[in-house]
């Protein structure tokens, strides 16, 4: 039977294994055949839009597997707006609404309220947690 997942990921791009797990569970639901129709950056976590992280050579390029995986199989990565903006990670909409000089926010990531997670909750067969 397949299911339809969001994953909220509450783990920074780097620092904790939290972000990392969340993105291999992810490509695991998808391999099962399940559906993964968003994944929800908060705390944390939202510094896994940030266009400016630059991994060493020999290091996995976490932002670059996020905007992969949305591309390759229609997910939406969604950053908490008001923990982006605590964090410096910033969209082009929250720029020019703050009067901001430039943005950060990596493409294929958008800035949601909390809304978008409360909507995942109620529409979605299962949400996990990182």
């Amino acid at each position: 039977m397949s299911l339809r997942y969001s994953l909220v990921v509450n783990g920074g791009v780097y620092g904790s294994q939290s972000a990392r797990n969340a993105y291999c569970f992810a490509n695991a639901l998808i391999e099962r055949g399940h559906t993964l129709v968003s994944v929800f950056f908060y705390q944390d976590g939202v510094t896994n839009g940030n266009s400016l992280t630059v991994p060493a050579n020999d290091e996995f390029d976490l932002v670059a597997a996020w905007q992969t995986l949305a591309h390759d199989h229609d997910v939406r990565l969604e950053t908490c707006v008001a923990a982006s903006l605590r964090r410096g990670v910033v969209g082009k909409a929250e720029a020019q609404l703050h009067q901001l000089d430039g943005t950060n926010l990596a493409d294929d990531f958008t800035q949601a309220g909390l809304g978008a997670l409360a909507e995942a909750l109620l529409t979605q067969d299962r949400v996990v947690q990182f």
